[in-house]
């Protein structure tokens, strides 16, 4: 959508606020020993408290109230009751949510407990890759340019981007124009940023999968070569200087 009045404004960021505060409190919820059905059911009850509702569920029927993916799981994992977390955990929290008509995206990937298993350079790279690419984006600015700064500075980390998950808008629905803001340079794509446009900015930093392919569960994805990924995303609004991050207080650039 493209911010035309007032309010709009503030039923975007209460719906941010709605999303944003969720995650940060299942980030800090969630310990070895439970399983992320708890976790989610926990996410459930922050969500409900601000009146908001799973867009995941609202728009294809999705199984649970947010998104948790666990090591090997790129996105879209299922929460469940026969899920475990563990110490050193590679988890990654997506929450999405309706709230007034308005709609917002979030997401991080973080390490549970301790670093055992050296996943926190993976994470580190996703943030800072996405701070970069966001700082980038001005009203004119490519789409495709943002995406070719995303590849390039995984690569320069020795990692590689996710080429079919992307980002994209947001605002009076899950999905919306300008489509697909892709994690790579795509040639075929000459839409710029917006000025006023809400926007989902989403990093998909891998270490080694170039694709993510589904499960037979008809949700979860993985990567085609194994792997890692680390995914982290804010929804802004584009301006002609820096943008207006409206899922800030998630706290994942903490």
């Amino acid at each position: 959508m493209s911010i035309t009045r007032e309010t709009e404004l503030i039923g975007m960021k209460k719906a941010s606020e709605a999303v944003a505060c969720t995650l940060k409190e299942m980030r800090n919820y969630a310990q070895p020993g439970m399983t992320t059905k708890q976790l989610d059911n926990y996410g459930a009850k922050i969500l409900l408290n601000f009146g908001a509702k799973s867009a995941p569920y609202l728009t294809y029927g999705f199984p649970g109230w947010t998104c948790i993916s666990i090591n090997n799981e790129f996105c879209h994992g299922i929460p469940s009751n026969n899920r475990i977390l563990k110490e050193g955990d590679l988890v990654n929290i997506d929450v999405s949510a309706e709230l007034d008509g308005f709609w917002s995206d979030n997401g991080s990937s973080f390490v549970l407990g301790e670093d055992i298993n050296q996943h926190q350079k993976l994470i580190d790279a996703s943030k800072q890759i996405l701070h970069k690419a966001i700082y980038n984006i001005k009203g004119g600015v490519r789409i495709s340019a943002i995406g070719h700064l995303i590849e390039t500075e995984a690569k320069k980390r020795g990692y590689k981007v996710i080429k079919n998950l992307t980002g994209h808008g947001i605002g009076r629905s899950l999905h919306e124009e300008p489509g697909a803001i892709a994690n790579y340079r795509s040639g075929s794509n000459q839409t710029r940023f917006r000025k006023n446009a809400v926007v989902a900015i989403e990093t998909f930093i891998s270490t080694t999968s170039t694709y993510a392919e589904t499960l037979n569960d008809g949700w979860t994805m993985v990567g085609n070569k194994g792997g890692f990924m680390a995914q982290h995303e804010h929804t802004i609004i584009v301006t002609e200087g820096k943008p207006i991050i409206l899922t800030e207080m998630n706290g994942v650039w903490n």
